[in-house]
């Protein structure tokens, strides 16, 4: 069984910053691509950024690339959304998750494990 476990959402400023972290327990996180959604309020879980197991890969939705930059720390079962320029159309609920690889790694449905998830709110 895995545990995620979201932290570092709040309240921000547009334009300004937030670095949201996963840290993983129960399992490593080695073998295993991460990603971030979000969800916001009346609206489906949205595909966000996904990094491969060796951290060589990553990938960003259009609408966050450039701006948003996903890592891990495998040594410390971490995995980091630094998000900067943030607009006020982004807050929502950001979720930690966990896949078996990359294949579908911008499909929720493709993740077996969820953290609960942390507000993100930026106001205008």
């Amino acid at each position: 069984q895995v545990q995620l476990r979201e932290s570092g959402g709040g309240l921000v400023q547009a334009g300004g910053s937030l670095r949201l972290s996963c840290v993983a327990s129960g399992r490593t996180l080695i073998t295993y691509a991460m990603g971030w959604f979000r969800q916001a309020q009346g609206k489906e879980r949205e595909f966000v950024a996904a990094i491969g197991w060796s951290g060589e890969k990553t990938d960003y939705s259009d609408s966050v690339k450039g701006r948003f930059t996903i890592s891990r720390d495998d040594a410390k079962l971490t995995v980091n959304l630094q998000m900067n320029d943030l607009k006020p159309e982004e807050t929502a609920v950001y979720y930690c998750a966990q896949a078996p690889g990359t294949l579908r790694w911008r499909d929720h449905e493709w993740y077996n494990y969820w953290g609960r998830g942390t507000q993100v709110t930026v106001s205008s």
